[in-house]
C-alpha cells in the first residue's frame, strides 16, 4: 500500500481511537433515518435538514472531545457542571420566552432549553456522589440524592415542563438502581406517588396537563379538539400497515392532519411512510445503543463509571419508550422528542455529548489514551 495512505490511515485511526464502533454505528443509522425521515415531514425543507445536520456535526464533534476525556476527570469536574448547569434553569424563570408549551432562552441565532444539560450534569452529579457512598446506597445517602435530584426538578417544573422533569427523574432513578437500591424503596416511591396523585390533580396540575390526561384516557370525548393530537397520531400509525405508503406520501403529515409532524410526532410520520419494517429497523437501532451502553457499564473499572455508562443506556429506553408509548395512546402526550429523530437542536447535541462519555469509559477501561 501507498506509505502516505499508510501514514493517514494510522493518524485516521489515533483519532477515532476512542470512538466505540459498535456503539457509534447504529447512533448514524438513527441520525441518518432521522434526517430522510425529516426531509419527508418537513416538505422537503432542506434548510431544516441542514440546520439537524448542523447540531448533528456539533454533538459529534463534542462526543469526540469528552471519549477522549478520562472518567476520573469527569468525575472531578462533576460538581462544577451540575452547580454551573443549574444557573441557566434559574435565568430561564427571568428572561425565557415561552416556546412549545414552557420557557426557552433566546439567544438570537437559536433558542435554548437549559433543562436538557440536566440531563448531562444530574447523572454526573449523582455517580460523583455515589462513588464513595457505601453501597448498596444507606437511607441517609438516599435522602441527600434526593436533594440533588429535587432541585433542578423543582427549578423545571416551574418553566413549566413536566415532560423533562420526569425523565431527569427517570434518570435519577436509574443511577440509584444500578447502586444497588433496594426494591422496597421503589415500592414505597410508587405507594407515595399513588397517595399524591389526587393532591396533585386538584391543587397543582395545570389545565392543559389535566386535558392530556383526560384525553389519554379517553380521546374520543373531543376528537377535533384537545383529542385532535392523539388520534390523528394512531391514524397515522394504523395506515402504515406493514410496508408504509412510502417515503414522501404520508397524508397525515402533508394535509398538516397530524400536529408537530417534525418534533414529538415525528415518528408517527415514519411509521406512516416506512410501516412495521421502519419502526422495527428503528427500534433495532435503539435496543443496539442500549445494549452496548449497558455493556460497557457492566466492563467499567470503578463505580462511577458503571452507574454512569449505565444511566446514559437506560434513560435512552425511556426517551423511547415515552416517546412511543405517546404516539401510540399508551401513555399521555407530554412532548418528549424521540431521540435523534424529532427534530430539535438541544437534545440531539446532548445526547451525543452523554454518549461520547459512554465511549469514554469504554476506552479507557480497556487502554490508555494519550
Amino acid at each position: 500500500m501507498n506509505p502516505l495512505l499508510l501514514l493517514v490511515a494510522k493518524h485516521v485511526q489515533r483519532f477515532l481511537r476512542t470512538i466505540d464502533l459498535p456503539l457509534m454505528a447504529p447512533l448514524l443509522g438513527l441520525m441518518i433515518f432521522g434526517l430522510v425521515t425529516l426531509y419527508s415531514a418537513g416538505d422537503g425543507s432542506t434548510r431544516m435538514v441542514f440546520s439537524q445536520g448542523s447540531r448533528f456535526v456539533i454533538g459529534l464533534a463534542l462526543m469526540w472531545i469528552f471519549s477522549r476525556t478520562p472518567p476520573p476527570f469527569l468525575r472531578s469536574i462533576a460538581p462544577y457542571l451540575f452547580v454551573i448547569t443549574l444557573i441557566p434553569l434559574i435565568a430561564v424563570l427571568l428572561i425565557g420566552q415561552g416556546r412549545h408549551g414552557n420557557l426557552w432562552i433566546n439567544l438570537g441565532i437559536f433558542y435554548f432549553q437549559p433543562s436538557e444539560l440536566i440531563k448531562l450534569s444530574l447523572p454526573l452529579m449523582l455517580a460523583w456522589f455515589l462513588h464513595d457512598a457505601v453501597l448498596p446506597p444507606r437511607f441517609r445517602t438516599v435522602l441527600m440524592a434526593g436533594v440533588l435530584v429535587g432541585v433542578p426538578v423543582g427549578l423545571i417544573l416551574l418553566q413549566p415542563d413536566f415532560g423533562t422533569a420526569m425523565l431527569i427523574t427517570a434518570s435519577a432513578v436509574f443511577t440509584l438502581f444500578l447502586a444497588g437500591l433496594s426494591w422496597w424503596w421503589f415500592g414505597a416511591a410508587a405507594g407515595g406517588v399513588a397517595v399524591a396523585a389526587p393532591v396533585a390533580w386538584m391543587f397543582f396540575l395545570r389545565p392543559y396537563q389535566k386535558d392530556r390526561i383526560l384525553n389519554f384516557l379517553h380521546p374520543e370525548m373531543d376528537k377535533l379538539g384537545s383529542g385532535w393530537n392523539i388520534t390523528q397520531s394512531k391514524i397515522a400509525i394504523g395506515s402504515g400497515g406493514w410496508t408504509g405508503k412510502g417515503w414522501g406520501q404520508g397524508s397525515q403529515s402533508h394535509l398538516d392532519y397530524l400536529p408537530e409532524h417534525t418534533t414529538d410526532f415525528l415518528f408517527s410520520v415514519l411509521s406512516e411512510e416506512f410501516g412495521w419494517f421502519g419502526v422495527a429497523l428503528a427500534f433495532t437501532l435503539y435496543l443496539l445503543v442500549i445494549a452496548r451502553c449497558l455493556w460497557i457499564a457492566v466492563e467499567a473499572r470503578d463505580t462511577f463509571s458503571r452507574l454512569l455508562a449505565g444511566t446514559f443506556g437506560l434513560s435512552m429506553f425511556v426517551y423511547v419508550m415515552v416517546n412511543g408509548g405517546m404516539i401510540a395512546g399508551m401513555l399521555p402526550v407530554v412532548g418528549v422528542p424521540m431521540p435523534l429523530l424529532s427534530y430539535g437542536g438541544t437534545s440531539a447535541v446532548v445526547l451525543l455529548t452523554g454518549m461520547g462519555m459512554v465511549m469514554s469509559v469504554r476506552a479507557h477501561s480497556q487502554t490508555r489514551i494519550r
